[in-house]
């Protein structure tokens, strides 16, 4: 979903809304090559690639299952990781659940299913923490820990680095991908999901042949 598209108007099943200009020039290509790299967190030897998502993005739900299958073929000198964008600071609430659920290691395929089939099919308010601590005690996890881990420093910390990151990528939507601090694609410069995937694969052995 494009920045743009992001609209309170949309914001009954919890999307946070926002406006902004598209970043990326359209050059045929179907992805830009940065003209500032951006920082890696992947060891040395390693691809880093990053899919920037939003919970409160339909469109990153249809790609989930397409990604996570994409993810299990990924060769070995690959580091992948999620991003969870942060365009407008009503974004936290969800960005708060991802990183919530990655520091206590419990991101999995099919937790992000349920979280997108909470928020976009029930259209239940994971964005109203009252909600969300009940929700998430539902699901088996531990409350109290939620509820600390999701208010702790940490948390925050990883917020702004999210930002960091989909700024340095100059992220115009969601989902979009980011390749070895060098690349980026989304769905509408490579022509959708399939597109997506296969530009990052040979986005990937660009990088791995420059190193």
């Amino acid at each position: 979903m494009k920045r743009r598209e992001f609209t309170l108007a949309a914001a009954v099943a919890a999307v946070p809304g926002l406006l902004s200009l598209p970043a990326h020039a359209q050059s045929g290509k179907g992805y830009a090559e940065l003209a500032q790299r951006a920082p890696v967190d992947a060891p040395k030897g390693q691809i880093e690639v990053l899919e920037f998502f939003s919970y409160g993005c339909i469109h990153c739900m249809h790609f989930e299952p397409i990604m996570d299958a994409w993810v299990k073929t990924l060769p070995k000198d690959v580091a992948f990781r999620r991003v969870h964008v942060g365009f407008q600071s009503n974004f936290a609430p969800l960005q708060k659940i991802y990183y919530t659920l990655e520091a206590m290691g419990k991101v999995d395929g099919a937790m992000q299913e349920k979280i997108f089939k909470t928020l976009q099919v029930d259209h239940k308010r994971l964005d109203k923490p009252d909600v969300l601590f009940a929700w998430a005690a539902e699901q088996g996890l531990d409350r109290a820990k939620f509820e600390s881990t999701y208010n702790s420093f940490g948390v925050a910390t990883q917020l702004r680095k999210a930002v960091q990151m989909q700024d340095a990528y100059k992220v115009e939507g969601t989902p979009a991908l980011g390749i070895g601090g060098r690349f980026y694609t989304d769905g509408s410069m490579a022509g959708g999901f399939e597109g997506m995937v296969k530009l990052a694969n040979q986005l990937i052995e660009q990088v791995r042949k420059s190193a």
